[in-house]
Parts: C-alpha cells; structure tokens; sequence
C-alpha cells in the first residue's frame, strides 16, 4: 500500500511568511511551492515539508521533524551562528554534552522553531 511512497511532515505556524524566515534563512531549505499566503512547501532532500497557517500551531509536545546528518556538532554549531537555541530534556538513557544527547553512537539535539514546534537533528 503505503510503504513505497513518499511521505510529507506538515508543519503548523501562526505567520506563514515569518516561518518561511526561519525555515529558508536560518535552516536552508528551498521553497518549492506555496498556495496562497497559507502553506508553503519547502524541499529538505529528497522529502518535501508542508508548513500551514494554524491556530493550533506549536501544541505539539513531541518532536515533529527529524533531519538525519552525518555530524551533529557541526550542525549544531552553524545552527547556533544563525541563532537557533537548544532544548534541554530529561532523556533516561542518553548523556548531555552540552546542546548534544548521546546514546551509544547516536548523537541528537532538540530546537524549536519560531512557533514552538519541536524539531531535531540526528547522527548515528
């Protein structure tokens, strides 16, 4: 059914054009499409991420977006030049080293973006 086709996140804010700051300057991604002043679709890789105009925007409590990369210290470190600051959580299992949680090989770090959604970055 599903398993070989393409999913794509979709993402809540309250001011589409001051998350397309967040999601194009400060993160990098392209926007691919946009349907009127209420969604924007950006390309991160090969997936696609809707971000809509919502009043619901940033009532997730769980992390919403994962991006995987190869060094999580370096994305860290470009992210905090742009600003970005980091989540801290009480994570059973994973030790902190500053804005990085490590588990055995695995290193991830937490951020949020202007409205409150839980976005992360993943090594490992």
């Amino acid at each position: 059914m599903l398993s070989n086709r393409d999913a794509v996140a979709n993402l809540a804010v309250k001011n589409v054009q001051a998350a397309k700051k967040f999601y194009e300057g400060t993160l990098g991604l392209k926007q691919v499409d946009a349907e009127g002043s209420e969604l924007i679709v950006f390309e991160s890789g090969n997936t696609k991420l809707n971000v809509y105009e919502s009043k619901e925007a940033g009532t997730n409590k769980a992390t919403a977006v994962t991006w995987a990369v190869d060094d999580v210290e370096s994305e860290v470190n470009a992210l905090k030049a742009k600003g970005v600051k980091f989540e801290h959580y009480d994570m059973p299992g994973l030790k902190r080293q500053g804005d990085i949680y490590i588990g055995g090989d695995m290193k991830v770090a937490w951020f949020k973006d202007p409205d409150g959604n839980i976005l992360n970055i993943v090594s490992g």
